[in-house]
């Protein structure tokens, strides 16, 4: 059974088509990249697989259940962060993550976690005093704190510098070797081609190609699939 199911999936805002049929599979023990334009469609795909949206049209399961409306014992199953942080501007990170690791019954351990993303670096800053990146790597000790069954990262590595953005790619990687289905949003070839073992790529609000990233690769650069195919153009 898949981790993640999206099934002819569509999602409207007024006369704007985000989704229009969408569908795709995520398992259980791999890294899947979203990968398309602005205005694809994949934050509403992950938003309405994190019960923030609702399809009008379709179907979504996160380990076999519907996001929407789902209670807190699936909520705690599920490691979230999206594209603007959602993190409280006050907050410093170190209580924040205590305060949330307290939430859950077997949280990960906050001071290996924040050790290992830099964070006691600017421990003493407020959220609104951070850099973008620093909110990033906070965004991210939030989504993995309580030690999710599935993760969805909006962007993860955006704004990072390269020594960061290697060590998420390495903490991704650590998430799905443990058994972790993770969905990964992004703009960047390189994040795909080194964290995935399945792509989906998207264009104005459908999935024009999907599988394992060998099968997507398999005549031409990941590059040039991509653009191929949302170009309108045949792989």
């Amino acid at each position: 059974m898949a981790a993640v199911e999206v099934r002819d999936v569509h999602r409207s805002y007024g006369r704007v088509e985000a989704l229009c049929g969408a569908s795709w599979n995520a398992s259980a023990g791999t890294v899947t990249c979203l990968l398309g334009p602005n205005g694809a469609g994949k934050t509403t795909t992950v938003e309405c697989l994190e019960g923030l949206q609702r399809v009008d049209r379709g179907m979504v399961r996160v380990l076999d259940t519907d996001p929407w409306g789902a209670p807190a014992t699936h909520r705690s199953r599920v490691g979230v962060m999206l594209q603007d942080g959602g993190l409280p501007n006050t907050s410093r990170p170190l209580p924040l993550l205590r305060h949330l690791a307290a939430l859950y019954a077997s949280p990960r351990e906050v001071t290996a976690l924040a050790e290992r993303l830099g964070i006691p670096e600017f421990a003493g800053t407020p959220i609104r005093r951070m850099s973008g990146g620093q909110k990033q790597r906070v965004a991210l000790a939030a989504a993995l704190v309580g030690d999710p069954e599935v993760l969805f990262l909006d962007e993860p590595t955006a704004g990072l510098d390269p020594h960061a953005r290697l060590e998420v790619w390495r903490l991704i990687r650590e998430e799905a070797d443990r058994g972790a289905a993770v969905v990964v949003t992004t703009h960047s070839f390189e994040e795909a081609e080194r964290l995935a073992d399945a792509v989906v790529i998207m264009a104005a609000g459908r999935v024009v190609a999907s599988g394992t990233l060998a099968a997507v690769r398999r005549e031409r650069t990941l590059e040039d699939a991509y653009f191929d195919l949302t170009s309108g153009g045949m792989p």
